[in-house]
């Protein structure tokens, strides 16, 4: 019995990330959306010498339903895939929502990880929730970028004078 209710789940889950493609992750962060967003993160990253990158994905790819793969495995994937983890400072944060499953994740490099308690990163995620579940997207992940920029300006600030490369892109990954 449990082995079928477990094929049942299994079955359930890859119905549903099938059912979301990419098109449903623009429509959660239409072009002008994510043109703001971007100029958020660049705003930001002026001011401290850390790197943000925001990834909203509609569903899993299939080889991660197949292995029963996590949000969280996906995240920490794409913070590798991305590059977040090769920054100077290792001061890189992934912003990671998963459409099909209503999931965010926060993946931090160890340089601000180890400077940043789990109470502080579950309350970035606790607002950046409480706002998705309430349908307001823009205002989650803005008041996300805010509270991880205090952070980041806290423990990484801009130095004057200092050269601030962009180390990477300032852009968006929907898919």
């Amino acid at each position: 019995m449990t082995r079928s209710l477990s094929f049942f789940a299994k079955l359930q889950r890859i119905l549903r990330h099938r059912w979301l493609d990419e098109r449903d992750a623009h429509r959660a962060v239409p072009p002008e959306l994510a043109k703001r967003l971007q100029s958020y993160v660049h705003a930001s990253e002026s001011r401290h010498s850390g790197q943000i990158r925001i990834c909203v994905e509609a569903s899993l790819p299939l080889s991660y339903l197949w292995r029963n793969a996590s949000s969280h495995q996906r995240a920490v994937t794409l913070f590798g895939k991305l590059r977040v983890w090769d920054t100077e400072h290792n001061n890189g944060v992934l912003i990671y929502l998963l459409l099909a499953e209503r999931r965010i994740e926060l993946v931090a490099d160890r340089g601000l990880n180890h400077k940043v308690t789990q109470a502080e990163w579950q309350q970035i995620l606790d607002g950046l929730g409480g706002a998705l579940k309430a349908g307001r997207i823009e205002e989650g992940l803005t008041q996300a970028l805010a509270e991880v920029s205090t952070l980041m300006v806290a423990h990484f600030p801009h130095v004057a004078g200092e050269i601030d490369p962009n180390e990477l892109s300032d852009e968006l990954m929907i898919q």
